[in-house]
């Protein structure tokens, strides 16, 4: 993975941007520069472990049926 830093970027445009880039702001790396194909799959997999955790809680009986407003009342107590 390269890096580069935000002056870099700003003062060189985005042809210093690799597949998977690393922005460094003020000496700190803030930013991932990654492609549409890469980042997609990384969503798919967030998307995919948090069906796995819901699915888990309602095995285990960790979810309350109700209505918005006694949701709302609940977790306002």
């Amino acid at each position: 993975m390269s890096k580069v830093t935000a002056n870099d970027l700003k003062t060189k445009g985005v042809g210093v941007l690799e597949d998977e880039t690393i922005i460094n702001v003020r000496g700190k790396d803030e930013f991932v520069v990654l492609s549409m194909e890469h980042y997609n799959r990384l969503r798919e997999l967030e998307l995919d472990n948090a069906i796995a955790q819901v699915e888990e809680d309602i095995k285990n009986g960790r979810y309350h049926l109700g209505t918005p407003e006694e949701h709302l009342k609940r977790i306002s107590e």
